[in-house]
């Protein structure tokens, strides 16, 4: 009996411990959830107070500038487009504007971007001004399903009616495109798209941008066309465990589509603090700012596409939105960026795997030099590009797999792409041998990693 009690007894004891371990693992559950969706808003971080657009007395910062406010819908629609750069994720690589196909390769799955021309069967043809708006703000097609955040209605949601019905009446003077798009299919549970109502619930809130009173007519602009129009944080701002944005880190960096989107707080080192306002606007309207590098991946189209059509105003606004958010630090980025290498080829760093210089030699060095600075283009310098003084090395093998191809003022700048001519291993091995030669701190990049790069940005 005394056996049989004391087994009881630690029977007991077992229990008891086992569910004060569960509850306070709900308890940690309860206090993350909480902790993510109590977190500050995209604009929280400026004080001040804030009102509708109706109780706003200053110049609006919605819409488009002022040249263009007596322009047709239609124009205005274009603008804005533009300014929310649709045409980047619904245009299939080598596919018709809009016409969507465009696929985001995700670790559960691959989504596809619809096709939003206005053709009626397999566009957006029959849609009404509700359902439009529904699915930009609110993250629902025409027949109510719920759509994911790759489609950024997070940020979407702050735009007005009248802008988001403008972009629609621009969709629909285009030509109709009849093109359907292959089917998104996610790994369960990500597959159940009821969980996406539960998602917008909680981190998209129904409200349209607020001006704050405490700011500049220019920063309350600046923060329309950075938070809503452009969305900068879907790129630049980490997210939490929910996939949301975490506006605790706000634009502190992040990677998107294997590419990493960089700091662009106020912080001094890892951030575009000691940028000056001409070298920020020029990066945003043409891609290159001579010091900093020049914008490839995700960040060349949004250039290309978007920034460098609006007005000159509308960037100086930008910068002056960028300028106020606090500064975060980058762990893992060096604080002081590397100047330019020796000419001679027999200088610089040697690598276990001699390949990369070999590589370089063969490739690359007749147009970034062996100094990283480019006798023939300024777009083609390596020296002071973040890319190359990232120890990650993530965008140069990046740029070295798919190649650059960007429209800018001097016409095509073209860099071609070695993945189908490079292994895996060559392409970590120049990748390294780069950012050992050109940046602050080496990358250590190796064949696995080249090939998991190639993975995110399949389409």
């Amino acid at each position: 009996m005394k056996r049989l009690r004391d087994w009881f007894l630690g029977l007991d004891a077992l229990l008891r411990a086992a569910l004060v371990v569960v509850f306070s693992l709900v308890l940690v559950g309860i206090g993350v959830a909480l902790w993510m969706i109590t977190g500050p808003g995209p604009m929280d971080f400026a004080g001040g107070r804030t009102l509708t657009l109706t109780d706003y007395h200053g110049p609006d910062p919605t819409g488009v500038p002022p040249a263009l406010r007596n322009a047709s819908l239609v124009t205005r629609g274009e603008y804005l487009a533009r300014a929310a750069d649709c045409v980047a994720c619904h245009t299939a690589k080598g596919g018709t504007p809009y016409a969507g196909g465009l696929g985001f390769a995700l670790p559960f799955g691959t989504i596809y971007s619809p096709n939003i021309t206005p053709d009626k069967d397999t566009g957006i043809g029959t849609w009404s001004d509700a359902a439009f708006l529904g699915a930009v703000r609110k993250g629902v097609d025409d027949q109510g399903v719920p759509l994911y955040p790759a489609m950024p209605y997070d940020a979407f949601a702050g735009m007005t009616d009248k802008d988001v019905l403008a972009i629609k009446a621009y969709l629909f003077s285009l030509e109709p495109v009849h093109a359907g798009v292959p089917e998104t299919k996610l790994r369960f549970p990500f597959n159940q798209r009821w969980l996406m109502r539960i998602w917008t619930f909680f981190f998209v809130p129904d409200r349209h941008f607020e001006p704050n009173t405490a700011q500049t007519p220019q920063w309350n602009r600046g923060a329309y066309l950075s938070e809503a129009l452009a969305h900068c944080g879907d790129c630049h701002t980490p997210r939490n465990l929910a996939f949301a944005l975490d506006n605790r880190r706000k634009f502190a960096g992040d990677t998107e589509a294997g590419w990493r989107a960089y700091n662009i707080t106020s912080d001094k080192d890892a951030g575009v603090g000691a940028w000056s306002d001409a070298a920020l606007s020029a990066y945003l309207a043409s891609g290159h700012a001579t010091g900093h590098g020049t914008a490839s991946g995700p960040m060349g189209e949004a250039v290309d596409n978007s920034f460098s059509n609006l007005a000159p105003d509308d960037i100086r606004a930008i910068v002056v939105y960028l300028r106020s958010v606090p500064a975060q630090s980058s762990p893992g980025l060096p604080a002081q960026l590397a100047p330019p290498a020796s000419p001679s080829h027999r200088a610089g760093p040697v690598l276990a795997d001699a390949r990369g210089k070999m590589v370089f030699e063969g490739a690359c060095a007749s147009c970034h030099d062996w100094t990283g600075v480019s006798p023939i283009l300024p777009y083609a310098t390596l020296t002071g590009a973040r890319a190359v003084n990232d120890p990650a090395g993530t965008n140069v093998a990046q740029a070295v797999v798919g190649g650059i191809r960007r429209r800018t003022t001097d016409g095509i700048v073209f860099m071609p792409a070695f993945g189908a001519s490079l292994s895996n291993e060559e392409i970590a091995a120049v990748a390294n041998y780069v950012t050992a030669r050109f940046g602050a701190a080496p990358s250590h990049l190796n064949a696995h990693d080249v090939a998991q790069l190639r993975l995110a940005t399949a389409q």
